[in-house]
């Protein structure tokens, strides 16, 4: 029992830096690229300055409201080609039905 709960406890040490590492981004966000966002949430109707309890579902909404925005360039922009094409995968190949049964003893 002692070594089941020592393995778990090796498994959960060697596991931890790793979810952790997975939450961080790749750069740090520079003033101008947070500038940027913050004009892009103002045309959205998101103004910083009000004083407002419902703060979190004001910066939600326009949050939405931006990313909708930018998901409708990104579809606008792809298109120049025509639609994006949906993927399809196969692998291997279909098996047919054999043409006569076999029984359970087969070759016996």
């Amino acid at each position: 029992m002692k070594t089941f709960i020592s393995a778990v406890a090796v498994a959960a040490a060697l596991a931890a830096p790793a979810l952790s590492f997975a939450q961080q981004s790749d750069t740090p966000l520079s003033r101008a690229q947070v500038r940027a966002e913050l004009v892009q949430l103002e045309k959205a109707g998101y103004n910083p300055n009000i004083s407002d309890p419902s703060y979190p579902s004001n910066i939600q909404a326009a949050q939405a409201r931006v990313s909708a925005q930018q998901l409708a360039q990104t579809s606008v922009q792809s298109s120049d080609y025509g639609s994006v094409a949906n993927g399809s995968s196969q692998s291997g190949r279909t098996i047919g039905a054999h043409s006569r049964a076999l029984g359970t003893y087969f070759g016996q």
